[in-house]
């Protein structure tokens, strides 16, 4: 499994940079676009994004729209190794400091939050909401943790179309996505909550 990982991710990288370029600057516009016409949010909503690294798909104006709805936002810190992220409270224009892995986080001193929407970067993504990461396992972690502990929460891969691949290898600690919002549109994997 390990090896049909590792083969996919490299394919993968190399796809999404030439993705990340075939959908040109205004991408992160039409993703937000899709997420807030999609995805169903309550005005409770807590949402936890990233700071895209690389080729990522970037998903900042979503955060920034968000903030200024009003929900509350986040973004992850790695507290430790094969531990779950934490989710430091964050809004745009608050400074951001060095990480691991050559992330970028909130201030040390930022109140955890909880979110229940999170956005979640990838690699590559199939029909069914398998998703490919860096093999950290942060995000599988993390979603195992929150969906034990936090009703109804939302995981929303960030990705260019192109992203898409027809099947990906599974194993049984791998987190499905509820949604994927990319360029070209926003799809429901699964009955996902309503209105968290």
């Amino acid at each position: 499994m390990n090896a049909a990982k590792r083969a996919v991710r490299a394919a993968a990288i190399l796809r999404r940079d030439a993705a990340r370029d075939a959908a040109g600057p205004e991408a992160g516009a039409r993703i937000a676009d899709h997420f807030f016409n999609f995805i169903p949010l309550s005005a409770q909503a807590r949402v936890a994004g990233y700071v895209a690294m690389g080729s990522e798909a970037d998903p900042s104006e979503i955060l920034v729209r968000a903030s200024a709805k009003g929900h509350e936002c986040a973004l992850p810190r790695v507290a430790r190794k094969d531990a779950p992220l934490a989710f430091l409270r964050w809004q745009p224009g608050d400074a951001l400091f060095a990480g691991a892995h050559g992330t970028r986080e909130p201030a040390p001193g930022a109140p955890v939050c909880r979110p229940n929407v999170m956005l979640v970067p990838l690699l590559a993504f199939d029909r069914l909401g398998r998703r490919i990461g860096y093999g950290g396992g942060y995000y599988d972690r993390t979603l195992a943790a929150l969906r034990r502990e936090v009703t109804g929460v939302l995981a929303v891969g960030v990705a260019f179309s192109a992203q898409e691949v027809e099947d990906l290898p599974e194993e049984k600690f791998d987190a499905r996505l509820d949604w994927v919002v990319t360029e070209a549109g926003a799809r429901l994997f699964a009955a996902a909550p309503s209105g968290v």
